[in-house]
């Protein structure tokens, strides 16, 4: 397998990511701690379909994304690492700490063709 643009591998041993951002071939085997990386698969909806898919909105100065329709913990143990905003070619991203609120809001128009990505740290990646 080769790894391709944006894709996200997670150690299985540590709490460690890794995002792919070249897409020039050749590349089959990303590793950490001795062993292959996990591709993160992008879910996109969840059992309660309330805590973990972001949600796109017009914020006041672009592109609001908030993660879930049910804010999601921001728990030491249980919280979203990050939430990115895809444009076409650029990528806007904001990592939150514990405590934060689940949100972020981007100087991009909320229209057209994005993707927005969440990272939770204990359920994974999730696209909306």
């Amino acid at each position: 397998m080769s790894a391709k643009l944006l894709q996200i591998f997670k150690c299985e041993d540590s709490p460690f990511t890794v995002e792919v951002v070249s897409d020039k071939a050749g590349c089959t085997a990303i590793e950490c701690c001795g062993k292959p990386m996990k591709l993160m698969e992008e879910k996109t909806s969840d059992a309660g379909k309330e805590k973990h898919v972001p949600v796109l909105q017009q914020g006041a100065n672009g592109a609001k994304v908030v993660v879930g329709s049910v804010p999601h913990p921001m728990e030491e143990k249980h919280y979203i690492e990050w939430i990115e905003i895809v444009n076409g070619p650029y990528v806007n991203r904001k990592f939150l700490k514990p405590g934060e609120a689940p949100e972020a809001e981007f100087f991009v128009p909320a229209k057209g063709n994005l993707v927005v990505r969440a990272y939770c740290n204990v359920h994974g990646l999730w696209r909306a």
